[in-house]
This record gives structure tokens, sequence and C-alpha cells, in this order.
């Protein structure tokens, strides 16, 4: 029995969503995300969104809950946003930004320069004494975690 997918989602103010055609659009005060679902029954009555299954089969099972947890992630990212940090822990480990661009120096012989997505938001804190720590921000859960992922996959 989904426990995750029966509790209901609340709308907060500011936010808006819509369904048509298996799609779930999410529109918040930082953006606009959109999902695609299929075999789950989605409404919206008083800013509640409830999600049923039609049986259940395993695979309705975990669909959902996989599709009210990605919900509530988008409007939880639109309407707050999602932060990670990363602490560069090294001998000489170095981060910097310039714009979009995040310049690693983790032990190579040569830099590593990142071209980040521009729905993420990258700033690079590095104090005396202390390990760099780079800092993302977005409002798309999924995406945020993905950078951050490829971030560590470097040391």
């Amino acid at each position: 029995m989904s426990r995750i997918g029966k509790s209901p989602i609340t709308v907060p103010e500011g936010v808006t969503v819509n369904i048509n055609d298996g799609i779930v659009t999410v529109k918040g005060k930082l953006g606009e995300l959109s999902q695609e679902f299929s075999e789950i029954d989605i409404t919206i009555e008083d800013g509640v969104i409830t999600l049923e299954r039609p049986s259940d089969k395993k695979e309705h099972k975990a669909k959902h809950g996989l599709y009210r947890a990605l919900i509530n992630n988008m409007i939880e990212g639109v309407s707050n946003g999602f932060t990670h940090e990363l602490e560069l822990v090294g001998v000489g480990y170095r981060a910097t930004n310039q714009g979009q661009k995040l310049d690693l120096a983790v032990g190579y012989s040569h830099n590593i320069v990142l071209d980040l997505a521009p729905e993420v938001k990258v700033e690079t804190i590095s104090d005396k004494g202390k390990n760099p720590i780079v800092k993302l921000t977005s409002h798309d859960k999924q995406l945020v975690g993905q950078i951050a992922a490829k971030i560590r996959s470097f040391r």
C-alpha cells in the first residue's frame, strides 16, 4: 500500500497547477515545470491535489507514489526552490565561477570547466582557511541533483 501516494498535496498561494492530456504543468514565482504521467488519475479540488490508482498492480502502486512525489517536488520547487551546497575537501582544491561557468581545480593537471544550465544559479564561496563551497540553486530538484552528482563524480 502506497503511503506516499495516498497523502494529498496542498497547493500554496501563488502556484497554479494545470492538467492536460497526460501532462501536469506547475507555475510559480520561481519558474514553470511540467511532467508527463500515465495510468494514474489526478484531481484538483479546492487547492488540494489527490492521486488515485486504477488497480493494485505492482506498476500502478509504483507510479502512484512516484507521481505524487514528483508533483510535490515541482510545487515545492516553483514556490521555494532547492539548494545544494558542495564542499570541496582537498589540498589545493579551488572553485570559481563566472556567470554560468564553474571552474574547478581538483588535483588534475588542468582545471575542469563546467557549463551549467541556465535554470541553475551557481555561487562559489572561498574563505581563507576554509574549504571552498559550491552552492547550486534552482527550482528543478532533479536538475540540481544531477549537476551536483556530476560535480561529485570529478573526484
